[in-house]
């Protein structure tokens, strides 16, 4: 399986990684640039893992040989979309701080502070990049005082992304199958859908090669009389810019199937995060166990664990064993037990998977730190004259606030490799095969005992491995769920990687109508921002109020706009999440669930999942617009509708009851309370009293 992968995609100005795939840390990998652009430079690096930025459009072939033969894959490169962006921050926006030392962080740098500084004119900070178009989220830094940052945005103007689905069938009478691309234009795009190039390529690892595809804009045909084993054709839309590529696998039957469709369970799955050792005192899988009834109880079906494996801290993403559970929780054993008792209830296990970075307790740190041959690469290090570290800040030891060091055969002082402030996971080096290798084996260990992996600190690890990892659980469990953390969320990693994305657009839109910043009807764009972000159909995104990173709702907005928020979730269309606690009343992030806690939020959170598990419309219906008028800006209104169902929603994150009229007629019972509506119906219209939520069929 050493060939690295489906063709790459990207533009001008981005970077990209190709790599072997399952590789022998002790074999001999080499590239070369069979083809290439004519104006372009770009020549293969020395290395088994490439990393390389296409410097002119069109399409670059790359050769790897490899012990198990030589490997072509291509990379489709489209022409540059960035434009001219400032960064600007009013210097009184951050604390009393040294203007000298005040950096810049966020996705652009992967979230690296110290590295990139802005220009002070005027009073402003200011800091110039280009960036593609679409809203940029950027954090200005006071010295080394992380929690000190002060975030913004920016939006840059242009078109949005296209987007494109490839579906097939089988054409009886040409013994041929069908592949037809529905592409969509972007937001504020000038091309109609019929306007837009869909451009078809056959995978190189396949025996399909371009020539065997008889193309006809924006349908492809594929004959099955030489087809001996299955092929796959991906494609991409093109309008000012290029969309996330999709892909079909065909077989030498007909059959077709979409390996980037989501797990057909995680449609309606409503998700239920808890922070282990948190959730029972004692913690420990035996306890956990004992609470699956309650479990069942809120209706949840899905359950993400914050990680079970071996560490020295209390939330466990400092990893040191990644091979066995943590000795305080249980065995091995006992945590297999407790995912078949949730299974027993119908409910399915998703496991933390860490695999940016390790502790700086694991073995592997410490040969990487003695310069032990076999690991010295398993970490990135940069010489401390590169590092966003002063020589006074070393301490060496143990210190986590330390960043760990190392001095190198010459005496040169290497500082570790992190992200934002987290001295104590070093991140790892998936330039190193041997780190590939091992990973791919930490996947392999866990994928058959739970039912998917949420992706700690997704954005900080290689595409070309997360299309590995996607390909891998899939050859052996095709329902097994992938979820991505990447903040904020980015829809490049919808393409054969994840199947769960952080709806982080509607996380802040959340938090800012809770605290009175936007009005309520701002949830109505963060919940379509996937459309004009560029993100395909087949995408799922993961609605939440708060999380184990994250301040209580309920502290920092308060109790209306908290079921306000929550009805939110549980009502929109995407998977909703409860974290542990919030359904009890819970006010601190990460504190003991407090099971004697709020029952009447309990209760609520009891009703909202029911009536949603009891509507079509509410678990896969699609999002539609509803004219109506509220007598406070804290009041929103929104439809959910399939071809059999219309349920119309209204929610209020104000204190006071709210009345807001509709321009429909609604069946006379709540959903969630089971009680009659508040509602006065006149020709076409109902008129509601709104306390927090009221959610009704429409007539």
């Amino acid at each position: 399986m050493q060939h690295p992968g489906p063709p790459r995609f990207c533009a001008v100005g981005e970077r990209i990684e190709l790599a072997p795939r399952s590789p022998d840390p002790d074999a001999s990998y080499e590239w070369s640039l069979l083809e290439k652009p004519a104006e372009s430079t770009l020549s293969a690096p020395d290395s088994p893992v490439l990393e390389i930025e296409p410097d002119a459009p069109g399409i670059y072939r790359f050769a790897l040989e490899s012990p198990a033969g030589t490997h072509e894959q291509r990379v489709r490169v489209f022409p540059d979309v960035r434009r001219p962006t400032s960064f600007d921050l009013e210097r009184d926006e951050l604390p009393e701080h040294d203007p000298e030392d005040v950096s810049i962080m966020g996705p652009f740098n992967e979230h690296r502070f110290g590295r990139e500084y802005p220009t002070l004119e005027d009073g402003t900070y200011r800091y110039e990049i280009d960036r593609q178009p679409g809203t940029h989220r950027y954090g200005y830094v006071p010295g080394e005082d992380f929690e000190s940052a002060v975030w913004e945005e920016v939006t840059v103007p242009g078109p949005g992304r296209p987007r494109v689905r490839l579906d097939g069938a089988v054409d009886e009478e040409d013994a041929a199958v069908v592949v037809t691309a529905d592409a969509t234009p972007g937001t504020d795009s000038e091309y109609d859908a019929a306007d837009l190039a869909v451009e078809f390529y056959a995978d190189d690892r396949d025996s399909l090669s371009d020539a065997d595809l008889e193309i006809d804009e924006h349908v492809v045909r594929v004959p099955l009389a030489d087809l001996e084993e299955a092929v796959r054709v991906h494609a991409v839309a093109v309008g000012e810019r290029h969309s996330v590529a999709d892909c079909v696998v065909v077989h030498p039957d007909g059959r077709v199937e979409r390996p980037n469709d989501p797990p057909e369970w995680a449609r309606d799955a409503i998700v239920y995060e808890i922070f282990v050792r948190s959730f029972t005192d004692p913690a420990s899988f035996q306890a956990l166990e004992r609470r699956v009834p309650y479990l069942e109880s809120l209706g949840i079906d899905c359950l993400w664990l914050t990680p079970v494996l071996e560490s020295p801290t209390e939330h466990g993403y400092h990893t040191t064993d990644y091979f066995d559970t943590a000795s305080d929780l249980g065995t091995r054993e006992e945590f297999e037990s407790f995912v078949d008792r949730c299974h027993e209830a119908g409910i399915k296990v998703v496991f933390d998977l860490v695999i940016n970075h390790t502790a700086r307790e694991h073995a592997a740190f410490d040969m990487s730190a003695a310069q032990v041959p076999a690991y010295d690469d398993w970490y990135i290090w940069e010489p401390l004259e590169e590092a966003a570290v002063e020589a006074d800040d070393l301490e060496g030891g143990r210190d986590v606030y330390a960043p760990p060091s190392r001095i190198t055969a010459d005496g040169q002082t290497e500082v570790a490799d992190y992200y934002f402030n987290w001295h104590g996971i070093p991140n790892v080096n998936y330039d190193s095969l041997a780190v590939r290798s091992f990973f791919g084996s930490v996947v392999d260990e866990w994928v058959d005992v739970v039912d998917g992996f949420r992706c700690d600190v997704a954005w900080g690890v290689p595409h070309g491995f997360w299309k590995e990892i996607n390909e891998r659980v899939r050859a052996q469990d095709d329902e097994f769920l992938l979820l991505d953390e990447t903040i904020p969320r980015d829809p490049a990693y919808a393409e054969c990687e994840f199947n769960v994305h952080y709806d982080t657009t509607l996380y802040y839109a959340l938090r800012d109508v809770g605290n009175g910043e936007r009005p309520a009807k701002a949830i109505l764009e963060a919940a379509t921002a996937p459309d004009r972000e560029g993100f395909p159909e087949w995408s799922l995104h993961m609605r939440y109020v708060e999380n184990h990173d994250e301040t209580r709702y309920l502290t920092e907005c308060g109790e209306d706009a908290q079921r306000a928020a929550v009805a939110a979730v549980l009502t929109l269309p995407g998977v909703p999440m409860v974290y542990y606690g919030q359904e009890r009343g819970a006010t601190e992030y990460r504190q003991l669930m407090p099971w004697e806690g709020d029952s009447r939020a309990t209760t609520f959170h009891r009703r909202l999942v029911a009536a949603r598990r009891d509507s079509a419309a509410l678990s896969r219906g699609d999002l539609a617009s509803i004219e109506s008028e509220a007598d406070s800006e804290r009041v929103v209104a929104f439809a959910r509708e399939t071809e059999d169902e219309r349920v119309a929603v209204a929610l209020n994150f104000g204190e006071e009851p709210a009345q807001v009229e509709l321009d429909c007629t609604l069946e006379p019972t709540d959903l969630v309370t089971g009680d009659d509506l508040e509602a006065e119906s006149g020709e076409g219209s109902t008129t509601l009293a709104v306390e927090d939520v009221v959610v009704a069929r429409i007539a």
